[in-house]
């Protein structure tokens, strides 16, 4: 069994108020604890990947602030207090300072953190 604490996750990627710590937890599955500033948007750094959105499911917990998800058709925002789906196909954005924790396949998200990592400064 494999526990993470925040702070002893390893940071994945950062910068201009963007963290994303993650730890493969077990299960071919990766905990993420992120933390984006109000006005973040995802959605430049997954342009190149299918539709220009980010292709991994994530299960997750939004334990700060309001978030903005787009897909190709529609967007929901979720709020601080509820547990979230997020299929394949989405680009968040930061309505408000957020704080979540989420669950993903490991080689999907290691993609998609690879693609992101590309294309940063």
């Amino acid at each position: 069994m494999t526990a993470a604490k925040r702070n002893d996750t390893p940071v994945a990627i950062e910068g201009n108020g963007v963290e994303l710590r993650t730890l493969e937890v077990g299960g071919d599955m990766t905990a993420a604890f992120v933390r984006l500033p109000q006005g973040a948007t995802l959605a430049p750094a997954l342009v190149g990947l299918p539709d220009d959105l980010c292709q991994c499911p994530h299960w997750g917990y939004l334990l700060k602030g309001r978030l903005r998800m787009l897909t190709r058709t529609s967007e929901e925002i979720y709020e601080a207090g509820q547990a979230f789906y997020w299929p394949p196909g989405h680009a968040p954005e930061a309505v408000e300072d957020c704080e979540y924790v989420d669950f993903s396949p490991s080689e999907d998200f290691n993609e998609v953190i690879d693609h992101v990592k590309s294309h940063m400064g």
